[in-house]
């Protein structure tokens, strides 16, 4: 059974921000190596690993090895949710940064097919699904140990600061690329997935020092926890999990349809476009940075539901002219594109999710219900490139301009089939030590 509603929440710590801001470089360092491998694989892979396909087949081929990864993160977030929930949320934070830093690295040092053959893409989805593994298992923990760390009217704030690492990941990774573009060897992709091992070290220094979760250790203390927290969560809280599937679907389809999809779209139209693009990326991502922290904190105020409700309609407003802006070829129009879709548009959904996802489960099986979600829908969206190519093929532009608009109505309906946890109508009726626990069918009559 789930840990009871009626529990105190304990009270926040001391080392709330430390642990915010180091769950935030993890996070950073594990966006970093997943979305250098997206970026490479729009921009190298093809012709690395698929030299004597078609070039658009090549692409193709290229983003379902990036499709690949995504495949495992669910079992990676069933893992490490179940871990997390099971054993605490420190351990797993420390073990799946570790685990990806050395599967990306050893990307950067695998032999290409004009080296080894087939045996080169073999290797390459063998890694990506360790990375797709450690990726999944690692955004729970994070997000939970500092949304439990967290003062009770401020979570929102604080749990955004691990979802802030995403794009300050995704930033130095094109940033990376970048600079490694003039490069006309193996080594304009080589040396990104390298050089994340510098960024590795540091994460997991900063990480072994945390103190586990507060609300994990009272709940261990009382035997509050479960044996078999996803059984648990999976059996009693199906729905919530659902609505966190709709919910991510429109955050991750449309950031991977921006930042991957047209990234290789805008190249492959003018491939001296590339550096105008990756910088936009960059430019974009570090807008994003802060964009990620402002949603949460705002979501304290006016409520989690309101702030992704207004980011899911810019979404479904954006779609069709972010491909006219990007058809015009004009390099600011292009940088705009990103701007808005990755500054704005997804650091508004990233920002708003790890609060309101963590505020639909208790505390025993928060990790692995949040996780299971959130890395469910992160699998359908990693084939989001894959199936825009295809579209293209068949409609032009149109085709996947409409699946970004479709992807982001169902974000809409996700938004109004999720029950608002922390808005004006919910912070009132709250009990200063009950935990904020009113989503979720054992936790509200009206759920």
């Amino acid at each position: 059974m789930s840990a009871p509603a009626s529990s105190p929440t304990p009270p926040p710590t001391r080392g709330r921000v430390r642990t915010a801001l180091a769950s935030a470089v993890g996070t950073c360092v594990e966006n970093y190596d997943f979305v250098a491998y997206g970026t490479a694989s729009a921009l190298y892979f093809g012709d690395a690993f698929f030299p004597n396909s078609d070039p658009v087949v090549g692409t193709l081929l290229a983003f379902v090895t990036l499709g690949v990864g995504f495949l495992m993160r669910p079992i990676g977030g069933a893992i490490g949710g179940y871990l997390g929930d099971r054993h605490g949320r420190k351990p797993v934070l420390v073990a799946a940064l570790l685990t990806m830093g050395i599967a990306t690295v050893l990307i950067g040092m695998l032999p290409t097919y004009e080296q080894v053959g087939v045996f080169a893409p073999v290797l390459l989805v063998v890694i990506r699904c360790i990375q797709g593994l450690a990726f999944g298992a690692e955004w729970g923990s994070a997000v939970m140990m500092t949304y439990e760390h967290a003062p009770r009217t401020r979570r929102g704030l604080y749990s955004a600061i691990p979802q802030a690492g995403n794009p300050l990941g995704i930033a130095l990774a094109n940033i990376a690329f970048l600079l490694s573009s003039t490069l006309d060897s193996d080594w304009a992709w080589r040396l990104p997935f390298l050089a994340s091992a510098l960024l590795i070290v540091a994460g997991v220094v900063i990480r072994m020092k945390l103190t586990e979760s507060p609300e994990f250790e009272a709940a261990r203390a009382k035997g509050t926890t479960v044996r078999n927290p996803l059984l648990s969560v999976v059996r009693e809280d199906w729905r919530n999990i659902l609505r966190i599937i709709a919910l991510r679907v429109v955050e991750s389809c449309a950031y991977y349809l921006t930042a991957t999809y047209l990234l290789s779209y805008i190249t492959d139209r003018d491939s001296g476009d590339r550096g105008v693009a990756l910088a936009g990326v960059v430019t974009a991502s570090l807008l994003a940075t802060a964009t990620t922290v402002l949603s949460g904190a705002l979501t304290d105020r006016v409520g989690r539901r309101t702030v992704y409700l207004v980011a899911c309609v810019l979404a479904a407003v954006f779609g069709f002219p972010m491909f006219l802006m990007a058809n015009s070829g004009t390099p600011v129009l292009i940088v705009l594109i990103f701007l808005i879709g990755i500054g704005v548009i997804h650091a508004a959904l990233t920002g708003t999710q790890a609060a309101w996802f963590a505020e639909l489960f208790n505390t025993a099986t928060r990790t692995s219900g949040a996780s299971l979600g959130y890395q469910t829908a992160a699998s359908v969206a990693g084939f989001a490139p894959f199936l825009a190519v295809l579209l293209a093929e068949s409609f032009g532009w149109p085709g996947p301009a409409g699946f970004y608009v479709c992807i982001a109505l169902v974000g809409l309906v996700g938004v109004l089939s999720t029950r608002e946890t922390w808005g004006p109508g919910q912070r009132p009726a709250l009990p200063a030590d009950q935990p904020r626990r009113v989503a979720g069918r054992e936790r509200h009559p009206s759920h």
